[in-house]
């Protein structure tokens, strides 16, 4: 049989703009090549039937890297924790190809894992197969909350033992296949800056409009403003989905800024227990630099340090009014998906404020469980609800001081709506809050499983519950 990944019409549009971005790499050889997960879903979007891809498939593709293109290692610098690193660049990992989905859109198949490149410094190009497991889950996981995210399309365990300062080592070793819009990141204009170079900065700018911004016109004088000001909305609406899914990113440098306004590169994320601003994700970050209320200030920071590498093809004025629009695009996006976590699609400004305003302070003061609020909401939505503020309070298990206020707002929102629109509020409520949130006991749980007992079921069976839609 022929594998359907190695016949894909895969595109050289990166390739095509020639050496000065990426370095040509070849894949690591391993001792084992296991199959781990497969995302089906995502085969449906480039056009392939599950049904008629094997396993043996994607190992052939992805673990042995048999395909006949050349591998990419893309080249970028970054500011990590503030401060400027010129020796960074796909350490783990390259571009597999891209390749054009049924919807129209070019997709990347990026690895992590898969080896050495130039740029690995002292690393072994290695991920680790819990680094690949809780990739997978966090992407499923945004995916479902209605996150912009990068997916995986497979995991596969190669067999090797590694050592690992945060992990229990040995430890196993996987590669991992990301899907995603792009792997052009923020630091990939940063390092073109370092080295001085406006040409090859205009030359990906043009490419990046032509690929991720057609509603640009690519021959219009303004177009890299033009863009810089979609990518601040694009941005500030990915932060606000981040705030609003509870999610902490927990590493935003810029090397991790996508291009595409897209989120991905998951390390050591976490979703957030109870609403703390202060919640941080990565163990190493003492001065919580990126802790979950960072997060938007941290986004528009790195859209500013942006700045710099356009300023050699864009007027910098033009980039700073741009920019100035970052937080009402964010509180405009924030407050809607918090309306939709409450069940709305839209309410009266003021009122829509007062609701969102006194959910957060609940959340803040109660320090009820953040997921399990918004999802016990879903679980016990009543039609009756619009008929007495009391109804409402018997559904919420705080004390009565703290939900009085909110409950009350809460039913004056339900009768601004008309009766019928009820039961959209219901499924809006499921949809928006799933009943299984990804915190780090119920992470820890599933790998548990696979490290003591080689017991993937548990994994499956969560990579099930957190896509579910009731």
């Amino acid at each position: 049989m022929t594998n359907p990944f190695l016949s894909l019409p895969y595109e050289t549009a990166l390739e095509d703009l020639g050496g000065d971005y990426y370095d040509l790499v070849t894949a690591a050889e391993f001792p084992q090549y296991l199959l781990r997960f497969r995302n089906d879903a995502l085969l449906k979007i480039l056009g392939l039937d599950p049904q008629q891809v094997r396993d043996d498939d994607f190992i052939e593709a992805f673990g042995l890297f048999q395909g006949v293109r050349p591998f990419l290692a893309l080249r970028y610098h970054g500011y990590q924790f503030g401060e400027y690193n010129p020796y960074l660049g796909d350490g783990r990992g390259f571009l597999y190809g891209q390749v054009r989905g049924r919807d129209g859109e070019l997709y990347d198949f990026g690895t992590k894992g898969s080896g050495r490149t130039p740029y690995s410094r002292t690393a072994d190009g290695r991920l680790t197969l819990k680094g690949g497991v809780r990739e997978v889950l966090a992407a499923e996981a945004l995916h479902r909350l209605g996150v912009t995210t990068s997916r995986c399309l497979s995991l596969i365990e190669t067999g090797e033992s590694l050592w690992r300062g945060d992990e229990p080592s040995p430890t196993r070793s996987s590669v991992m296949v990301r899907f995603s819009r792009s792997h052009i990141r923020f630091g990939t204009f940063e390092r073109l800056h370092f080295f001085q170079e406006p040409e090859l900065i205009a030359k990906l700018l043009d490419h990046v409009i032509a690929v991720y911004y057609p509603k640009i016109d690519p021959q219009a004088e303004d177009r890299y403003v033009r863009f810089y000001a979609e990518l601040v909305q694009r941005v500030a609406t990915l932060a606000a989905q981040w705030m609003a899914a509870g999610f902490c990113h927990g590493v935003l440098n810029t090397d991790n800024m996508s291009i595409a306004g897209e989120s991905f590169d998951y390390g050591p994320y976490a979703f957030i227990p109870t609403y703390n601003l202060d919640f941080t994700a990565a163990y190493f970050d003492s001065g919580r630099r990126y802790c979950y209320g960072n997060q938007p200030g941290i986004c528009k920071l790195n859209l500013e340090m942006l700045q710099a590498p356009l300023r050699l093809v864009a007027v910098k004025a033009d980039l700073e009014a741009e920019l100035a629009n970052f937080s009402e695009y964010y509180f405009a996006a924030y407050q809607q998906l918090m309306l939709q976590k409450l069940g709305f699609v839209e309410l009266p400004e003021e009122m829509a404020r007062e609701l969102v305003g006194q959910t957060v302070q609940l959340l803040q003061e109660s320090q009820v469980a953040y997921h399990a609020f918004f999802a016990g909401l879903a679980e016990r939505f009543d039609r009756e609800w619009r008929s007495s503020v009391t109804r409402v309070i018997e559904g919420v298990d705080l004390p009565r001081e703290i939900a009085e206020a909110w409950c009350e707002t809460y039913y004056r929102c339900l009768n601004e709506l008309p009766g019928e629109e009820m039961d959209r509020v219901r499924d809006r409520l499921r949809e928006r809050n799933p009943k299984t949130a990804l915190l780090r006991p119920v992470i820890e749980s599933a790998w548990e499983a696979i490290a003591q007992e080689d017991n993937w079921q548990p994994f499956h069976d969560l990579v099930a519950a957190v896509r579910a839609k009731d």
